[in-house]
């Protein structure tokens, strides 16, 4: 693909714009498991009105470091193994 950006091979360190997809990949995929989270309670039962009210009004967990490590890490190990298919 010509349009894809590649990490740096020497460092295997990412740029600004990298990190920051990295980081809104992982707060995409902490907001889905919540509100599957939240589905399942519901379904059973598991939650009452109180707390319903206090998970809506409560802001969405902010990305950790070791949530982009963890990205960081996948996206590593599917380089490599594009490598080597080549």
């Amino acid at each position: 693909m010509v349009h894809v950006r590649r990490m740096d091979r020497q460092g295997g360190s990412m740029d600004a714009r990298d990190r920051l997809i990295v980081a809104l990949y992982a707060q995409l995929k902490a907001e889905r498991e919540t509100r599957e989270t939240l589905e399942w309670a519901i379904r059973n039962g598991a939650v009452s009105q109180e707390v319903l009210e206090a998970i809506a009004a409560d802001p969405v967990p902010v990305v950790t470091s070791e949530d982009i490590a963890s990205v960081e890490k996948i996206i590593a190990l599917d380089e490599r193994r594009k490598t080597n298919r080549n």
